[in-house]
């Protein structure tokens, strides 16, 4: 028997293959593959799709995964560690970007619900696009990564009342007090609710299920939860997305969330799938072909209109001009829970005809925009740097104290204050090193300021910012951060200012090594190298490899200049060889007893290694390990030895400290 949705489902996933296929060697998000697919296979395309009302169906699904999932990854402890970008970054770009649209769209002569409606749906970047790029380019930990990353947050979270909102901008005016009062009612409900769940209900019932090991109870529990609350949102007139999004902060909050999130993952793929085809089904192919130009002039000014609010949203949060426009760029396009919110203007009348044309195709056309425009951002950034702005703006509107001992001579500087940057800071100061920290988050300035540590705020891609900390006098320069591009920038500048001070880089990968050498780094450590070098040399360590010969591996390896890694399996067969040679040597522990007959003795006189083919290579004595003991040296009670010698030769000797 045929069933048409199975052609066309299989007609789908088919084409959507080729496609994203298609993306991936041009680099294009997944997401603009899915759209594409739906552009070729929608009534506006090729057709090959019929059952249109039964891919909706599943889109809708699609979303319910969607917020649900990021419900779920949804974390208090993290929005702290941001809530600056958050809350106050968000806020402000949302709100401003919603203003500016609103303004325009009521300039256009629509009506004010509409133009609030079309506001919103701007306002939004995209999630999946931006931080998958982000992550792609390792800029995560970067401080224009770490503020996109914020706003983001702000903008998934701001999408709820968004929703909520909806069905009051369509019209319902005659009872508007009623509204919000109901309004207000069903969202303290649903904050109970949350409450109630998150911290009795669900963590309860998630352990039973836990307990019973079962992999199929536990995700048919999780989906439940999901789908239920869900419906239970809808039923009181809410939305399934609000719902969803609920059921997964719920889970968040309990142990069981990795659990959970990692069963639904492979289905929110799926069904998401769905949402992002049905979304370009909708593009009417034609309306793009009738006035491209007119299209493509929309959505540049939509592009720039937000890359400018944003970035000046950046700078307002005290980063400097650099970080404010990468940070800018990226939030510049229309993301996709704009789709999701225009899935409720359409149920209520507040996107129809041409207006939603113009939205499909300005959305599809920015996203598709958005990887191209990453990837010239650095270098959008270091042309607008080189105009004639204020100092100010360019360096950052953050009131910082003069750090103390700039004029210092022979001192050392420290480029970024992470994990990298604090590890060589407390090493400069136990060892008595005069140094000086330049770091960009100004949170992290004021607080460690405060604390005594003598560290300026400023983006260290700026001469001005490295003439401050005396670079021409310093000796050694470290460069601690996480941007490529900005890293690159500082050893050109770097040497170029002080052609004789010895720069010391960190990197992540391997192929950023040939780059920085070239641009004046005299030393670059890539940490996927070093990670390499302590793994195998705890696994050799394991195999009892002699110490001497481990040093002289990773001796060998850096000196090499990490190039000889790739041809380790070929040049340490002699090591291996070494491993096999004494697969038969073992280390065991002996403690002696009360009334041991031990107890007084030496090494010399008990003769372990002449007897028994065995040495004793430590002993720990009240909690301290006294290694290569003295032959002299007597054994007392509850000492244990480390004994090293072969499997046998140590059985046969087991007698002796019985």
């Amino acid at each position: 028997m045929e069933i048409p949705l199975l052609n066309d489902i299989v007609i789908i996933f088919g084409l959507a293959i080729a496609v994203l296929f298609i993306c991936h060697r041009f680099r294009v998000p997944a997401v603009v593959g899915f759209l594409l697919t739906g552009v070729f296979l929608g009534p506006y395309g090729l057709g090959l799709v019929k059952a249109v009302h039964e891919v909706e169906i599943f889109a809708e699904v699609g979303i319910v995964l969607l917020l649900f999932t990021i419900g779920i990854e949804f974390s208090f402890e993290r929005l702290l560690q941001i809530k600056k970008s958050v809350l106050m970054g968000g806020s402000l770009q949302v709100s401003l970007t919603f203003l500016a649209t609103l303004l325009i769209a009521m300039h256009f002569g629509l009506a004010i619900g509409k133009a609030v409606f079309i506001g919103f749906l701007v306002a939004l970047s995209s999630t999946v696009i931006v931080l998958r790029l982000i992550q792609e380019r390792a800029e995560v930990d970067t401080p224009h990564g770490r503020t996109t990353l914020g706003i983001l947050i702000f903008q998934d979270i701001i999408i709820v009342p968004m929703i909520l909102l909806t069905p009051l901008l369509a019209g319902a005016t005659g009872n508007l007090r009623g509204s919000l009062f109901l309004l207000l009612a069903e969202g303290i409900g649903l904050i109970l609710l949350v409450i109630v769940s998150a911290k009795w209900i669900v963590p309860h019932l998630l352990y039973q299920i836990a307990k019973t090991r079962n992999q199929e109870l536990f995700l048919l529990s999780v989906i439940i939860i999901c789908l239920g609350v869900a419906w239970l949102t809808s039923r009181v007139g809410l939305s399934l997305a609000l719902g969803a999004f609920l059921a997964g902060l719920i889970i968040s909050e309990s142990e069981y969330s990795h659990q959970a999130l990692g069963n639904i993952l492979p289905f929110r793929d799926v069904f998401t799938t769905f949402f992002f085809v049905s979304i370009g089904m909708m593009l009417d192919v034609g309306f793009l072909i009738q006035q491209p130009g007119f299209i493509v002039i929309i959505t540049l000014s939509v592009l720039v209109l937000k890359a400018i609010i944003a970035g000046s949203v950046v700078i307002l949060l005290g980063f400097p001009l650099r970080t404010a426009i990468l940070a800018g760029l990226a939030l510049s396009q229309i993301g996709e829970f704009s789709f999701i919110l225009s899935r409720a203007g359409i149920e209520h009348g507040l996107l129809a005809g041409d207006i939603y044309q113009m939205f499909l195709a300005v959305s599809v056309l920015s996203m598709a925009a958005t990887p191209f425009i990453m990837i010239l951002a650095p270098r959008m950034a270091d042309i607008i740097l080189r105009l004639p702005l204020p100092k100010r703006l360019i360096s950052g509107f953050y009131p910082v104290s003069e750090i103390k001992g700039a004029d210092r001579n022979d001192h050392l500087i420290i480029i970024g204050f992470g994990v990298n940057g604090r590890n060589v800071a407390r090493a400069a100061r136990v060892a008595g090193i005069p140094y000086t920290i330049i770091e960009m988050n100004p949170e992290t300035v004021r607080s460690e300021q405060a604390k005594g540590e003598i560290i300026c705020y400023g983006d260290a891609t700026q001469e001005a910012v490295l003439q401050h900390t005396n670079i021409k006098e310093a000796r050694i320069v470290v460069v601690a951060i996480n941007d490529p591009t900005a890293t690159r920038r500082m050893a050109e500048i770097i040497r170029r200012l002080n052609p004789k001070v010895h720069l010391i880089v960190r990197t992540r990968y391997l192929q950023e090594l040939k780059p920085l050498y070239e641009l004046g780094a005299d030393e670059v450590i890539p940490e996927e190298f070093e990670t390499s070098v302590e793994i195998f040399t705890r696994v050799l360590t394991k195999y009892l490899i002699p110490r001497d010969e481990i040093e002289k591996l990773v001796a060998e390896v850096r000196a090499d200049g990490y190039e000889m890694l790739r041809g380790l399996s070929k040049t340490s067969a002699s090591l291996f060889d070494l491993k096999l040679q004494l697969h038969d040597v073992d280390i065991s522990t002996f403690r002696i007893l009360q009334g041991s007959s031990l107890i007084g003795k030496t090494l010399a006189q008990i003769e372990l290694r002449r007897l028994y083919g065995v040495s004793v290579v430590a002993i720990l004595r009240n909690s301290q390990t006294l290694s290569n003991p003295d032959a002299d040296m007597p054994f007392q009670f509850n000492d244990v030895l480390f004994v090293l010698g072969s499997s046998e030769k140590i059985s046969e000797a087991i007698n002796i400290f019985s």
